[in-house]
């Protein structure tokens, strides 16, 4: 797979698991696969690492996800200013990343998580007006930026703002996967000036998207059962989850 994987059979192992049940939950949801296998992997490699494994599965499942689906022009002409803010502000993040200590940025990004979750999970609906759109999606856009270089986790706020939009479950899987694919796209570029990009890393991020390709394969069979309402509330379900795993690994990290 590359020198970091193959000099450890149980690594390789391990790394095939997590990227294949990651690729899964993205399957069913949209969104997971960078939080759940950066999360797990940073045990394993350490964070700068992990961050550079999850770079072609991310960017070839949101390729994937992004450009299917039929409402590419309708999702650009109305996100384009959330797309491009998201994508500007990433580079923060990740330099950010190289000055904060292990682990403060997970807790920030788990709390947020289930901060946002519980209430809708408990029945409130966030709804923007005509014209919020635009500066909220420009201020969502550049926090999601900040979040996803530091964590490379490219979840919030953006896939809050998305869905205060009302998108259909297919725009709104779709308008998920062109954030993360601009998103994946800009945090390369920015581990790379950075000079986190290490060549082994790299190779062994193109193996592993096989795995995560598999398991999103499987995950979309099952979504294809699920109903537009539950396919809501399992989006709500997956975020406090997500948050859920974040907090206490970002105080191992930081302990």
């Amino acid at each position: 797979m590359s020198h970091l994987l193959a000099v450890n059979p149980a690594l390789v192992l391990v790394s095939v698991l997590v990227f294949a049940s990651a690729g899964v939950v993205k399957g069913l949801v949209g969104f997971g696969l960078p939080a759940i296998s950066m999360g797990l992997m940073t045990v394993f490699v350490g964070v700068e690492k992990a961050m550079v494994l999850i770079l072609w599965p991310t960017f070839l499942t949101n390729l994937w996800q992004g450009v299917s689906g039929g409402n590419l022009s309708f999702l650009l002409k109305r996100l384009w200013p959330f797309l491009v803010a998201a994508t500007v502000s990433l580079s923060v993040g990740t330099f950010v990343l190289t000055q904060v200590a292990e682990g403060a940025a997970d807790l920030l990004l788990g709390g947020l998580m289930v901060a946002y979750a519980v209430p809708l999970l408990r029945g409130v609906v966030l709804t923007l007006s005509p014209a919020q759109v635009v500066p909220v999606g420009v201020v969502a856009g550049l926090l999601n930026g900040v979040f996803s270089g530091l964590t490379g986790a490219f979840t919030v706020p953006g896939v809050m703002y998305l869905q205060s939009l009302g998108l259909r479950r297919d725009e709104l899987i779709q308008a998920m996967g062109l954030l993360f694919l601009v998103s994946t796209i800009a945090l390369a570029a920015s581990l790379g000036s950075f000079g986190l990009m290490g060549g082994n890393e790299a190779l062994a991020s193109l193996a592993l998207v096989v795995p995560a390709l598999s398991g999103v394969w499987i995950g979309q069979k099952i979504r294809r059962n699920v109903s537009e309402a539950n396919f809501r509330r399992l989006i709500l379900g997956a975020i406090l989850v997500l948050g859920l795993y974040l907090i206490p690994l970002g105080v191992w990290r930081l302990w």
